[in-house]
């Protein structure tokens, strides 16, 4: 059952950094909002600090309730039905929604990357769309790197549960 504890580990682990990049990111928003006159960067702030209070979000929920997800399921090694039961279920919810985060990311990516491009002479809105693109890649690069953890997870859970 090594590979539950190493999965919440790392799940763990990159809830912190999570954290880290947001409050990294909030302090570089607010010095572009409140230290910096040009719209430009007053632009990259906005969406660089309202993605950033969602990492620490996602974050701190995280790690707050792993030690708990990891004593439920050191649990499967007594009563392996619930990993199809339970666990793999839940893990499935969890690929699913990185689907939708995917999915959400990307557009941010590309809305940023539009705004960019179209609003050459307005640096609010050229700002905005920078913000968006960079904060977007670092929350997409994060959740790939969740969902292959999440992947390699369930396929050692499916293999733990057929062992007799």
């Amino acid at each position: 059952m090594e590979h539950i504890s190493k999965y919440f580990n790392a799940e763990k682990n990159e809830s912190y950094l999570f954290i880290l990049i947001g409050i990294l990111a909030v302090g570089i928003g607010a010095y572009f909002l409140f230290k910096n006159i040009n719209p430009f960067y007053k632009g990259i702030a906005y969406p660089i600090i309202l993605i950033a209070l969602i990492q620490i979000t996602v974050g701190t929920t995280i790690v707050l309730r792993t030690s708990a997800d990891i004593k439920n399921a050191e649990q499967y090694h007594i009563d392996k039905g619930k990993i199809n039961e339970i666990e793999i279920p839940r893990m499935k919810k969890v690929m699913d929604s990185f689907s939708l985060y995917k999915k959400i990311e990307i557009a941010l990516i590309i809305i940023g990357i539009a705004m960019f491009v179209f609003f050459k002479n307005k640096e609010l809105l050229k700002g905005i769309g920078l913000g968006l693109v960079l904060q977007s890649i670092i929350m997409l690069t994060l959740d790939l790197f969740a969902e292959a953890r999440g992947k390699k997870y369930i396929e050692e859970l499916k293999s733990y549960s057929q062992l007799k």
